[in-house]
């Protein structure tokens, strides 16, 4: 692991998106609460969020971080068949919370694939990336 010791405390914030896209029928099943697993999106709200947690056991040489707030937000997007997926990651500390962010939105879109997998095995997850990261010596970043 790099040594972070040296680092100055600072507030760190970091914004990652993704989207799955679907049949249909399969978005409906989402929209309407009536998956045979249950409620997708809560399910997967709360996944995306212990995603975060747990990182630093997912991801050789990762930071363990104490978050200070996850905020895992999905969007249906009826046009296109999909659900977007927004997550914010924050804590104060030495490193930042760009991981936390991206494997938030990872595990909360592949919660989405494996609740609806029985009724759709076409679903696409795409997108995945950083959109936003500030705090410490870098400062702050915004994807184009």
């Amino acid at each position: 692991m790099v040594d972070v010791a040296a680092k100055d405390e600072t507030h760190r914030v970091a914004r990652a998106t993704g989207s799955i896209f679907m049949q249909a029928e399969t978005l409906k099943l989402i929209a309407t609460g009536t998956a045979k697993k249950g409620d997708v999106l809560g399910i997967a709200r709360i996944a995306a969020i212990q995603g975060a947690k747990r990182t630093s056991d997912l991801i050789p040489l990762c930071h363990p971080i104490a978050l200070t707030r996850v905020a895992a937000d999905f969007e249906i997007d009826l046009e296109n068949q999909a659900v977007h997926c927004l997550i914010t990651a924050e804590c104060t500390g030495r490193t930042g919370v760009e991981m936390e962010a991206l494997t938030a939105a990872s595990v909360g879109l592949l919660t989405i694939y494996d609740m609806c997998k029985a009724v759709d095995r076409g679903m696409r997850i795409e997108g995945v990336r950083l959109l936003e990261k500030r705090g410490g010596k870098s400062g702050h970043w915004q994807a184009e």
